[in-house]
């Protein structure tokens, strides 16, 4: 939400627009929804078919126009929103890409650091790295030491590849309950932000993540969808190397009734 509000009247300054779109697998469709709302903007958020139905709800009921894009691969809703985003007056907002919108989530970081100056890592769900990339920026100029740990799906893992390789190292497919990871396709720049600021980057299964899921919300009374559950699975799976003080941004709570059932079952 910080960030597409952020990245949108930024671009309300440099003048007029009639329409804001975006691509998304629900989270980040949802926060241009709200951003357009706000600002009396009209948005149309492209979604991959089959997407969460929950966070297609969220966008439906704050007014965004959705466009399906006939297939499950988040690649074919870029591919339609960047054709669409030809016409005047329409503002494609990349959440991949946009220069403002990290400042959203950089404002996390700075929270993180001012209410725990004390803490030793920073565990992040990415995706599309722009939540981590904020954060990162942010946390690592007002405590250096800090250790910002990335964590992604171990079946969309193009990130941690391109982290490991310090190159665009894609993947075929990235078929994961985490949508809010389902990235296959890095760019390159944010390939050399992450080297840069990230200090390491681990891989979680569906199966930690589900439990992760099951244990927030048995023992911290927190819902979090996969993608924001997986900090949490990376600490369960191993807490080697992040401290004694340790922070998980749990970025998500829109999570499926089916995937929800799966969690609990699965503990």
């Amino acid at each position: 939400m910080r960030g597409a509000f952020w990245a949108l009247a930024q671009r309300m300054k440099r003048g007029a627009i009639r329409e804001v779109v975006a691509c998304s697998t629900g989270n980040h469709g949802a926060a241009v929804a709200a951003a357009a709302k706000e600002f009396a903007i009209a948005a149309r958020i492209f979604l991959p078919t089959n997407c969460n139905p929950v966070k297609r709800g969220h966008i439906a009921a704050l007014g965004g126009v959705i466009v399906e894009s006939g297939d499950s691969d988040p690649a074919s809703a870029f591919t339609l929103v960047a054709e669409y985003a030809k016409q005047p007056g329409v503002y494609f907002l990349n959440d991949a890409t946009d220069e403002d919108l990290r400042a959203g989530p950089a404002t996390i970081g700075c929270e993180i650091v001012e209410q725990c100056p004390a803490a030793s890592a920073i565990l992040v769900p990415m995706g599309d790295t722009a939540l981590i990339r904020g954060i990162a920026a942010a946390a690592k100029q007002l405590a250096p030491q800090v250790k910002i740990i990335g964590v992604q799906a171990e079946r969309a893992p193009a990130y941690f590849l391109s982290w490991k390789e310090g190159k665009v190292v894609g993947t075929e497919t990235c078929d994961t309950i985490a949508d809010g990871l389902a990235t296959r396709t890095p760019e390159a720049a944010n390939v050399r932000d992450v080297k840069r600021l990230v200090d390491d980057v681990v891989l979680v299964s569906e199966e930690q993540m589900l439990r992760a899921i099951e244990t927030l919300l048995l023992e911290e009374h927190v819902l979090a969808e996969p993608a924001g559950a997986a900090s949490t699975a990376a600490l369960l799976k191993s807490s080697a190397g992040c401290g004694d003080h340790v922070a998980l941004v749990v970025s998500g709570a829109n999570i499926s009734r089916e995937v929800l059932r799966r969690a609990i079952e699965i503990g």
